[in-house]
């Protein structure tokens, strides 16, 4: 009897245990490129209407190209980038509006 009761309680453990549990599939991560080229206003001379952009790598615009200032989501402003650049900082004349640093600049 002893033999048995412990024949089917080996039984039972064991095929609890091999029992596989399914694992949870990690999120797939989709990665989209920014395609826009954004910068930030860091220096601002409202006497003469210049600001400096900087931007990153790779991402400066072309010189007398219009782009678009952002302050919290709202247009503030609009520049138009000259030929004077170092690296990846750009000066740029306000054409229209009030430039602060820390604006956002964008293309759109």
């Amino acid at each position: 009897m002893k033999r048995v009761c412990l024949a089917l309680l080996s039984i039972v453990v064991l095929t609890g245990c091999a029992r596989t549990h399914p694992r949870p599939k990690p999120p797939t991560l989709i990665v989209n490129p920014a395609t826009s080229t954004a910068g930030r206003i860091v220096r601002v001379n409202p006497a003469t209407r210049y600001v400096i952009v900087s931007y990153a790598f790779g991402n400066v615009p072309a010189a007398d190209r219009r782009l678009n200032v952002y302050r919290q989501g709202l247009k503030v402003a609009e520049i138009k980038i000259n030929e004077f650049r170092r690296d990846t900082n750009i000066v740029a004349d306000i054409v229209a509006g009030e430039c602060q640093v820390g604006d956002e600049v964008r293309s759109d």
